[in-house]
């Protein structure tokens, strides 16, 4: 079983690598496989940790919305059975490999040039250390939080989310820490442990102007 998942993992890594230069698009069809690449530990290493010039003018001169996934967790998917949110030790939280992909998401921020407005966070502890060790500062958020064990509150949560980001024209980009399942029904798009989608609103559509990783 964990062979089938290996090779699942790798072909879809494959396939989105071939992708990344296309336009924007959902991509749903990513999710099984992302799911045995959690499961197994890893991070889908798809896009190149830097910022893509042509996201640079967007984000300097401010009014976005830089949607990220939390860094690198330990091996699992979800949380261990009976979590608490007031204990961090019951929860999944970030591996040491991933303390450091918060840190260096930061710096490339701060390297950018990009000034940065609200800091938001969802309230498990694998998303507000990612937002602490990355900038320093954090505002913990529940419509933020992870519905994947339960989606009853999928809906709201998904469109206070995007009335917020829809609202938001700055100073500066705001900074909003999530899991998977929270940016997937936000834009469609798939996105690994740390990375993040840069989204900007016109016209009353959010659009997600590129992606970025640490």
């Amino acid at each position: 079983m964990v062979n089938a998942a290996r090779i699942e993992a790798a072909e879809s890594m494959s396939t989105r690598t071939a992708r990344a230069a296309a336009p924007a698009a959902p991509r749903r069809g990513f999710v099984r496989a992302g799911l045995a690449a959690a499961a197994l530990g890893t991070v889908p290493t798809v896009w190149a940790a830097t910022i893509p010039p042509a996201l640079l003018g967007p984000l300097r001169t401010g009014g976005c919305v830089i949607a990220l996934r939390h860094a690198q967790t330990d091996p699992g998917i979800g949380d261990p059975p009976d979590f608490r949110l007031d204990a961090c030790g019951t929860q999944r939280n970030l591996s040491p490999a991933g303390r450091v992909q918060a840190e260096r998401f930061g710096a490339m921020l701060r390297a950018a040039g990009v000034t940065l407005g609200p800091v938001r966070s969802s309230r498990w502890c694998r998303c507000l250390d990612t937002a602490r060790l990355a900038v320093g500062r954090v505002e913990p958020w529940p419509a933020l939080d992870s519905f994947f064990q339960s989606r009853e509150t999928e809906g709201a949560q998904t469109a206070a989310v995007r009335e917020w980001a829809l609202a938001f024209s700055g100073p500066g980009s705001a900074l909003l820490v999530t899991h998977q399942v929270n940016l997937s029904a936000l834009t469609g798009e798939w996105t690994g442990m740390g990375e993040a989608l840069v989204l900007r609103a016109e016209a009353g559509v959010l659009h997600t102007l590129g992606r970025f990783a640490a």
